[in-house]
């Protein structure tokens, strides 16, 4: 029993070495990660290669809003942070500036729009000061013919949870997991005649997982070894947000191309993503219908009948 008190204390110690020279700045702490780019999703990669619009399209966005009002869940405490992200215009900018490699929208900027008009006040007034009379003005601001408009409308939390676990002669373990959904609701309207001239909803779902183990033996009659181990992998929501707007992006421009507000300048190979879009979609529905009970099993049994006497 001293070998293992003897081995604790030299790892506590090694800990705290090792500790002290990453505080102290002497080595890199290996546990650090340096900061990278947001990875592509799947949706991303799709919505990055659409072909190329015929016109490119001025889109405005003034706000997308997180209308969920849910707070982060915990079981524990009253949580005050939100479940999802407030940066919401941020991220659906973001996405429409990339989409079909940057060919299908001119973003203009009204999220933040008074700095932008503050700053050209700014070099307005200071070319009258240097020049006088003949100071050339600032060409006029370019106008959205398109407003994006929606939000994150939903998040609901713990729609599956579930489990499994066992244990046997003191060793075992448990796997937990729970599923989310966000869901994302974005719209085009005219600018000239005020209607909605396109809306899509889309969902996405988040994962958590946790994994649990744990053993224990008895090392002397009156003295328990036990060792836990474990982890939890959460899918990122912000990252979640992200696909669900990409997703709706994708879908509203091939509402688009279906009421005929937009085209794609290539004409067969937008066809070729349409029949793609309408195949998935396809694939969606039938898989719903094939996972909901039928009305039969829904109805309630017939009522016994008397047997003739």
């Amino acid at each position: 029993m001293n070998r293992i008190y003897s081995q604790i204390a030299g790892a506590l110690t090694l800990a705290l070495v090792t500790g002290g020279c990453v505080v102290s700045g002497t080595n890199i702490d290996p546990i650090t990660q340096p900061a990278t780019l947001v990875p592509d999703t799947k949706t991303g990669v799709v919505l990055d290669r659409l072909p190329p619009p015929a016109q490119k399209l001025d889109v405005a966005v003034y706000s997308f809003p997180d209308l969920t009002g849910q707070n982060k869940p915990n079981d524990n405490f009253a949580e005050f942070s939100r479940a999802v992200t407030q940066g919401g215009s941020a991220i659906l900018s973001d996405v429409l500036t990339k989409a079909g490699n940057g060919a299908w929208f001119n973003v203009i900027e009204r999220n933040d729009l008074q700095p932008l008009l503050q700053e050209r006040q700014i070099i307005q007034n200071t070319r009258t000061a240097v020049e006088g009379k003949r100071a050339q003005g600032l060409p006029a601001l370019r106008f959205a013919g398109i407003l994006l408009q929606g939000g994150l409308i939903g998040y609901d939390t713990n729609e599956t949870t579930g489990g499994i676990g066992a244990n046997y002669l003191g060793i075992g373990g448990n796997t937990q997991y729970r599923q989310d959904v966000v869901t994302v609701a974005l719209r085009a309207v005219s600018v000239q005649t005020g209607r909605v001239v396109a809306s899509v909803t889309t969902t996405k779902t988040i994962y958590s997982v946790l994994v649990q183990g744990s053993a224990f033996k008895f090392a002397k009659v009156d003295h328990i070894l036990q060792m836990e181990a474990g982890f939890t992998k959460n899918s990122p929501a912000t990252l979640a947000v992200r696909e669900g707007i990409q997703l709706a992006v994708y879908s509203l421009i091939f509402e688009g191309v279906k009421a005929k507000l937009w085209d794609f300048a290539d004409a067969p190979a937008g066809a070729a993503f349409m029949r793609a879009l309408d195949e998935q979609k396809k694939a969606v529905n039938f898989e719903m219908v094939t996972e909901t009970p039928s009305t039969a099993a829904l109805a309630p049994p017939p009522a016994p009948t008397k047997s003739a006497m």
